[in-house]
């Protein structure tokens, strides 16, 4: 077991950091988005003690080296918006995965795009990572945009690849490759 530790980075006007008992309000609300607890481990329609063991879980993941679990905040006032996360699970095979998510009501202010960046660069530093990967519904252009934006380029599309509410959905194929070790 590699137990990992969450650091705090600052860059282009984001900050992501671990997350803290301050951020319960965010992952309660995140619980009200149709597609956030679809697609991740925040309760839907949850409440403090559902939002609290959220942190607990977003802890555990480094603490385990599955991979880090940011809290993606605002710097100047350090609120949290949305979540972002680096996993390990192919570490093996020197590829990395980022999924993240904002809340509804921070949306289209560029966090993703920043976060996206941020992380990115900072997981190529990773001496074990020679590709960074991500799954994005085709739906969602805000997603893919913030992809594409980070540097990531479209690999294809994978036939119902992931399931969503119980259904196999499509996932547009997105990597992004380190500048040789």
């Amino acid at each position: 077991m590699t137990r990992l530790v969450v650091p705090v980075l600052d860059a282009d006007a984001v900050r992501l950091r671990p997350f803290a008992v301050s951020d319960v309000d965010l992952i309660i609300d995140a619980g009200k988005d149709p597609l956030i607890p679809s697609i991740t481990s925040v309760s839907a329609d949850g409440d403090e003690t559902d939002a609290q063991e959220f942190i607990r879980r977003q802890h555990h993941r480094a603490s385990t080296g599955e991979g880090w679990s940011f809290a993606i905040a605002d710097p100047g006032t350090d609120t949290a918006v949305g979540q972002i996360g680096l996993w390990r699970r192919e570490i093996g095979h020197g590829r990395a995965s980022i999924g993240y998510w904002i809340e509804r009501s921070h949306r289209r202010y560029g966090y993703a795009d920043r976060a996206l960046r941020l992380l990115s660069s900072w997981g190529s530093n990773l001496d074990e990572v020679t590709r960074l990967e991500l799954y994005v519904e085709p739906w969602n252009e805000g997603s893919w945009r913030a992809a594409e934006s980070a540097g990531y380029r479209r690999e294809g599309l994978l036939h119902r690849w992931q399931k969503i509410d119980g259904r196999p959905r499509d996932m547009y194929m997105y990597a992004r490759f380190p500048d040789a070790h």
